[in-house]
């Protein structure tokens, strides 16, 4: 195992405190937030071309704060006014706190998951008479989400914005140790960007098992893997790695 002395991490840079500013701080490493795609709003008719009424939906889920910021930003663009009767179902406390920024929080019936829509299902099904809408990307749009699916509720996904790859030609020259990705996505724009990718020493750390398998599909090695039984988290796997191979040979 090579000394591990840069890292690249396909996500913003964190805001307030974060595990990965204890690694560099910890193994004097060299860390870097690059996000390897972002996201883009569709118009009122693009939107409009999926025949989607949302005045007939009397209940939201939002899964990220980028969906509420669509959600809204479309009523907005096609003059609608959110009905007071709405209800809000959030996959966690701080999304649906972000709801502050759009409503009256106080005066509306907000419900929250456990961190994710599987945790969400059994609070939305105390209301099997709601029409749910839910807001997300173009990726989200084409995927099959087994949870609702199995729910025997009525719910409408409805595309609201489009991830795309984030433009990376000023990183062509340059190398790091470990690439850190957390979606399927990251590895698309990876070969978007640079279609003759070779792996080499380059080291791949990779959370999640959809992700996962975008990396096996492109037969690439994979050498920190997380979530795992010893680390439920990127951070935990990347310093126990590094711990090991930054060690001194005695």
């Amino acid at each position: 195992m090579k000394k591990v002395k840069s890292i690249l991490i396909s996500q913003p840079k964190p805001e307030g405190k974060s595990p990965y500013f204890l690694i560099q701080k910890k193994y004097k490493l060299k860390i870097d937030y690059r996000p390897f795609m972002h996201v883009e709003e569709i118009s009122a008719i693009e939107f409009k071309e999926q025949r989607i009424s949302l005045l007939n939906h009397d209940s939201v889920i939002f899964t990220s704060k980028n969906a509420m910021d669509h959600y809204f930003g479309m009523m907005e663009k096609l003059r609608l006014r959110v009905p007071d009767f709405t209800k809000y179902f959030c996959v966690s406390e701080a999304i649906a706190h972000y709801l502050q920024n759009f409503i009256t929080y106080r005066k509306r019936k907000i419900f929250t998951g456990e961190q994710s829509l599987a945790s969400l299902i059994p609070v939305m099904q105390k209301h099997p008479e709601s029409k749910f809408l839910f807001p997300c990307s173009d990726v989200l749009k084409i995927q099959t989400h087994t949870s609702l699916e199995e729910s025997g509720l009525q719910y409408t996904k409805a595309k609201m914005y489009k991830v795309v790859c984030s433009d990376l030609s000023d990183l062509a020259d340059v190398k790091y140790d470990i690439l850190v990705f957390f979606s399927p996505t990251g590895i698309k724009s990876l070969f978007e960007n640079f279609p003759n990718f070779d792996q080499g020493d380059t080291r791949l750390a990779i959370f999640g098992s959809t992700t996962l398998q975008s990396v096996k599909e492109r037969g690439l090695r994979i050498d920190i893997e997380a979530p795992n039984k010893k680390a439920p988290s990127m951070s935990m796997a990347l310093d126990q790695y590094i711990k090991e191979a930054n060690k001194r040979k005695r």
